[in-house]
């Protein structure tokens, strides 16, 4: 994978022809198209700082994350300023641009990301650095600062929880790294873009003067010292770097709106950013304080706003731990009564069992069925009073039996191994929990009550009070072993493993230091990347080995695999504890000695009280620098309504004929459907439900539309609670689709009558075909009275099953004409009409094809496919 390092090339003023990489052979193609709703254009001229926020993940994940639709909106509301986006492409799209050389671009300009001023990557996992080298490869960008020094590239930048954490590893490939929260950080960094870009400063002058803003470190003005540790090389640089807070604003997590489904396919509001609950292992409980919670009227006003603006069916309310919110039972219960006429459903991602009552049972879910998880991670009390987990087993068991008898029949629990201080006792005791939850929930003749559990291993994070432990992936692999083997006795559970294979890598490279960058950039230089997925796994972690191995860094990698040296156990800690670390030159205002301490009180098994509700623990955080914790109180609980009830009342039919045109023809039927839905909610059309457990919109589609085919005469029925003006109708639909699903009629028809699905008989083509080869001469038109000509013309159909049955294609072939020969070629535009019923009984455009091919006896291609019209029979 050779990349250029040459200087980019004049800024070119034309877009790449994106919709001609988008051929058949791409899968999901609208994920490239960046026309969803919310998505902001703002004219190119008129800016003078040009972003493009770069997630190195594919776009179902990367145009779903609550962070990467807050900044995008957030920098767009900037004057004289612009932000575009980028995701991974997958792999089948990332072959079609190596093999067009054509460089990767921002979604919504579909300009060359060299073209932009500044690219910001987000840098959350550990092993996610080789999709951004991926990425710097496929937009043609030098993949170090070192490389780009002295050039006209565009600024390279990483935030979030990794880059945070500790940005060493990674230290040679970016330009800059933002430090913690950015919402007022990264319009602070424009400020000074804009201003050295107007003065006409060099690269190094501008990455000179964001070293001055606080939460901006520059590595190339920082050396490291053979210990690891960080230290200036500049005079004009600080020697500690200070992490961003930021409060959370609802109100900018109502954007993007994609059109494929997403991993997140919901509104996200956050209600709570930070946790002070102090559990040893987790990171991101440390490196987000002080706690911060949003007013309730701005989480209910953005809730509100939001679905009304998005057509989500579902939101959820994020936060570390959502239950920590104190006035969620409040908030959630006026939400889902303002909402209760619209079929909506609420999830909680993260929840205490210990705070899980009946209040919070109310507001969860809807009409359809949402999940309840709950993270005790560890088996005994005593494992959980060493990581401070808070939590007793009475409170456990009261969580778990409030859920079971508020209706849920599985819970998802989420456990650990591996942690400092753990003997086999310990890892049995999950085993010997779940049977213990089993048994007391079973009581007294109730339903049966599953678990589903997932039990990772624990990898030590910088800036925890474990950040000193070392972990050992064979004393994983045996802990599994006795898990397995102490599982075969409890029924009703489902146990999942997290591979030990990513834990080692992810703590191999998440505690490392600069000497990293080699194995990271080798490692994808070996293909290692989408390292998070199960699909990948045996690809990428043979990369890494071998990337280690080569690097000369393997003695270390077998310290991980054996376990270098255990916290509880090790006699010579203090010396070790007063090591520099890879991240000790990052402010995040935890205090280090009071890490050592909280360590120390770890080995005590002593737990220490949460401050946001008790005494302050003296971390370090609550200062000017980072603000102190805001704790919005309880709140008097509304009269909790009820669930959406679905109105079945089908008052009126309204039967829709619209085109695709475009680049909505690279939406997929299911895709389309989810248009269909939102646009209807957003237009508060009072359209009937399907009755039964899963209430649905009764919006049916008289014949999904292959992928990529065009179409003037699709037909969609509409059935409504109460009548609606046609004209009122179509203006407010009208309003709420995008351009190219153009409305061209409206009729009402009787609920009596059947649905066009079972109506439709016939369907009209436009194909546009080309002889495959060209020295031959197309004789169209005979070709087209020897098909007419003749009473049989055997093809041959795959059934869903995948069985293959012949067919008579002339029984299904009502019309077929020549509309047009295109000038000086080959190819010729034909009209055909032919069979298209919902029972299988169809004559598609290949099949077209093959029937000419019969009779002409060369090759032809299928060039475009665009549907005319859909023929309904008239109802009797």
């Amino acid at each position: 994978m050779a990349i250029s390092t040459d200087a980019p090339s004049t800024k070119r003023d034309v877009a790449i022809a994106v919709e001609e990489l988008l051929t058949s052979d791409i899968l999901r193609p609208a994920r490239y198209l960046g026309n969803e709703l919310g998505a902001v254009h703002k004219p190119w001229q008129d800016s003078t700082i040009r972003w493009v926020l770069t997630y190195p993940e594919v776009y179902e994940v990367g145009a779903s994350n609550l962070g990467h639709i807050i900044l995008y909106s957030i920098l767009n509301a900037q004057p004289r300023q612009l932000c575009d986006r980028a995701y991974l492409p997958a792999s089948d799209f990332a072959a079609k641009l190596r093999s067009t050389t054509t460089p990767l671009f921002a979604v919504e300009s579909r300009r060359p990301l060299t073209d932009f001023d500044i690219l910001g990557f987000s840098l959350s996992y550990e092993l996610g650095a080789t999709n951004i080298l991926e990425m710097l490869d496929l937009a043609r960008i030098p993949l170090t600062w070192q490389a780009r020094s002295g050039t006209a590239y565009p600024l390279i930048f990483a935030g979030g929880q990794t880059a945070t954490s500790n940005p060493e590893p990674y230290a040679d490939f970016f330009d800059f790294i933002a430090l913690g929260d950015g919402e007022e950080l990264l319009p602070e960094i424009g400020l000074v873009l804009e201003e050295g870009k107007t003065a006409g400063l060099s690269r190094e002058e501008i990455l000179l003067d964001l070293a001055q803003v606080p939460g901006v470190y520059v590595p190339q003005f920082y050396d490291m010292a053979t210990d690891g540790s960080v230290h200036p090389n500049h005079r004009d640089v600080p020697p500690r770097i200070l992490r961003r807070v930021a409060d959370p604003i609802p109100a900018y997590s109502i954007g993007l709106v994609p059109y494929v489904e997403t991993v997140h396919d919901r509104l996200t509001i956050e209600i709570r950013r930070g946790c002070t609950r102090g559990c040893r292992f987790c990171q991101p409980g440390m490196l987000t304080r002080p706690a911060r919670d949003v007013e309730p009227d701005k989480v209910i006003d953005a809730i509100e706003h939001g679905m009304q603006a998005t057509g989500y069916n579902e939101f959820s309310l994020l936060s570390l731990s959502c239950s920590d919110y104190l006035a969620l039972p409040a908030v959630g219960v006026e939400i889902k009564n303002r909402l209760k006429d619209d079929n909506i459903s609420l999830s909680l991602p993260s929840q205490r069992v210990d705070r899980f009552d009946e209040n919070i049972a109310h507001i969860i879910g809807g009409t359809r069925p949402i999940g309840v998880t709950f993270a005790p991670e560890a088996g005994t009390q005593r494992m959980r009073d060493i990581i401070n987990k808070g939590l007793t087993n009475e409170e456990l068991l009261r969580g778990i039996k409030t859920a079971h008898e508020q209706g849920w029949d599985k819970v998802k629990l989420y456990f650990m191994i591996g942690l400092p201080g753990e003997t086999d006792e310990d890892v049995l005791g999950i085993a010997d929990t779940l049977r213990w939850l089993r048994r007391e929930c079973s009581k007294q003749g109730r339903r049966r009550l599953d678990f589903n559990v997932t039990i990772s291993n624990f990898t030590p994070k910088p800036h925890t009070p474990f950040q000193w432990h070392s972990v050992s992936t064979a004393e994983f692999k045996r802990k599994q072993t006795l898990l397995k083997e102490a599982f075969r006795s409890v029924r009703g559970v489902k146990i999942n493993f997290t591979d030990v294979r990513i834990s080692a890598m992810e703590d191999f490279v998440g505690r490392g230091d600069r000497r990293l960058a080699p194995v990271i950039r080798r490692a994808w230089e070996l293909g290692a990347g989408m390292d998070a997925w199960w699909e990948s796994l045996d690809r990428a972690y043979g990369a890494w080995t071998q990337a280690i191995e080569e690097s000369g860094v393997g003695w270390k990698y077998r310290q991980v695999e054996s376990g270098e040296w255990n916290v509880f156990e090790q006699a010579e800690g203090a010396a070790t504890l007063d090591a520099p670390l890879p991240w000790d030159h990052l402010d995040t205002g935890i205090d280090k000695q009071w890490l050592k301490d909280d360590l120390q009180k770890a080995l005590e098994a002593a737990t220490v009280p949460d401050c946001s509700f008790e005494g302050c623990s003296h971390c370090g955080v609550c200062s000017t620098d980072f603000g102190h914790n805001v704790i919005v109180p309880p709140l008097p609980i509304p009269q909790f309504e009820g669930h959406f009830k679905p109105n079945p009342d089908r008052v009126q039919r309204l039967r829709v004929q619209l085109g695709k045109k475009g680049d909505m023809a690279l939406l997929s039927h299911l895709d389309l459907m989810r248009v269909f839905d939102r646009a209807v909610r957003r237009a508060s059309i009072p359209i009937a439900f399907t009755q039964g457990f899963h209430p649905s919109p009764r919006i049916v589609v008289a014949n999904a539309l292959p992928l990529g085919v065009t179409s003037s005469g699709e037909i969609v029925d509409f059935e409504l609670t109460r009548s609606l003006d046609l004209e009122d109708f179509r203006q407010k639909l009208v309003a709420q689709l995008p351009a190219n699903l153009p409305i061209y009629e409206v009729e009402e028809v009787s609920l009596k009558t059947p649905a066009a699905t079972q109506l439709l008989e016939k369907a009209e083509y436009e194909l546009t075909i080309d002889v495959a080869d060209q020295p031959l001469s197309a004789n169209w038109q005979p070709w087209i009275d020897a098909v007419l000509s003749q009473s049989e013309i055997w093809l041959e159909q795959k059934t869903k099953s995948g069985k293959v049955h012949p067919i008579n294609g002339r029984d299904r072939l009502f019309a077929l004409s020549l509309r047009e020969i295109l000038p000086h070629s080959s190819k010729a535009t034909l009209r055909y009409i032919g069979s298209c019923r919902n029972d299988g009984t169809m004559l598609r455009p290949e099949q077209v094809i093959s029937m000419l091919e019969q009779v002409a006896h060369c090759e032809l291609r299928l060039l475009s496919i665009h549907r005319s019209q859909l023929l309904l029979a008239t109802p009797s």
